[in-house]
């Protein structure tokens, strides 16, 4: 396949007339100034993540959120209405849409009750056709990190592509596999700048993986898929990462007092471990009626008691001080109006 070449292929920077792509030469409607394409290969952005992460900027992939990079790795490698993908359930829920948009058949390996891969999860996948296996950690909707030496074993033995999801690692206290690219080819690490960065209505997801399968995901990717605008906000971003690690110790901090004040609290059953910005609780009410009292006082959770193994659990992100005090006061009313036997 030949890559689209846009105007900023055949010409990288900017010169005093710019008249090959045209665009509005008067500027923008509005108050701001975005009537020149962006970078289609976000230069300066890898040049920062690359220093920041440690690795190369030919290894890196910026998509529109982490899902354009599922989207497009289900396109690269899978033909529709032949081939499949693995995933372990319960997990993120874009893995089985983009499978489902690209006619591609989706194999199941159950998480444990604890939330970690099966034993014989390493068996199963290296006997498996599937091209890709998705293996989100920390993992969502759970929270906790998916064990190292099973992880290992799949990238030992599994023949597809090995892609480790990684949104929530800035709060878990574990190395990034992006450390371990070098050491294992067919490995893909996901991160996004959504969650710890908290750029989530900037939609930037990245994909870090070896030089040849970033080439292959530049391809096929649409020429100008990251903004202007996403691209100048990041930047700054990067600018300020060392505020990253405050703001990382206070999301942690109030997640350790909420998971404190929960445990008091009689409707709940048990708080699962997290290595990520939420907690997953199942209570010994009923979730979905919890749901709707805390909806019904302005406070909106994640019903996620139909997830397979998350019956009667809600997830709950850390808020601020006051909202985390918020949520508990709201939770313990709705208990001392619900009792338990």
């Amino acid at each position: 396949m030949q890559a689209y070449s846009s105007a900023r292929d055949e010409f990288e920077g900017m010169a005093p007339v710019m008249l090959d792509a045209n665009e509005n030469s008067l500027g923008s409607v509005g108050p701001d100034n975005f009537s020149r394409y962006p970078d289609p290969h976000q230069r300066a952005i890898k040049a920062d993540l690359a220093t920041l992460k440690g690795v190369s900027p030919d290894q890196i992939f910026l998509g529109n959120g982490s899902d354009e990079a599922i989207d497009l790795l289900v396109r690269l490698t899978c033909t529709p209405g032949q081939d499949s993908i693995a995933i372990c359930p319960p997990t993120y829920g874009m893995y089985e849409v983009a499978a489902n948009l690209n006619d591609v058949r989706i194999e199941r390996l159950p998480l444990t009750p604890d939330f970690q891969l099966p034993a014989n999860a390493p068996a199963i996948l290296a006997a498996s056709q599937a091209k890709l296996v998705f293996l989100c950690s920390p993992n969502n909707p759970t929270g906790n990190l998916l064990a190292q030496e099973a992880i290992e074993t799949i990238l030992a033995n599994f023949r597809g592509l090995v892609i480790v999801d990684e949104a929530y690692a800035d709060f878990a206290d574990a190395p990034s596999w992006i450390t371990r690219l070098a050491e294992f080819p067919r490995l893909v690490v996901m991160q996004t700048f959504s969650k710890a960065w908290g750029l989530a209505g900037l939609r930037l997801g990245v994909a870090y993986a070896s030089p040849a399968l970033i080439g292959y995901l530049n391809k096929i990717k649409p020429p100008y898929n990251i903004s202007a605008a996403t691209q100048q906000h990041a930047l700054a971003a990067l600018a300020n990462a060392p505020q990253l690690p405050e703001m990382r110790a206070e999301l942690l901090q109030g997640r350790e007092w909420l998971g404190a004040q929960l445990t008091q609290l009689p409707i709940v059953e048990h708080i699962f471990p997290s290595d990520a910005n939420f907690l997953l609780v199942r209570f010994r009410v009923d979730a979905t009626a919890t749901y709707d009292a805390l909806s019904s006082r302005g406070i909106v959770v994640r019903n996620r008691t139909s997830q397979p193994g998350c019956a009667g659990c809600l997830r709950l992100t850390v808020g601020t001080a006051a909202e985390n005090v918020q949520l508990v006061q709201a939770l313990a009313e709705i208990g001392s109006q619900n009792p338990v036997a």
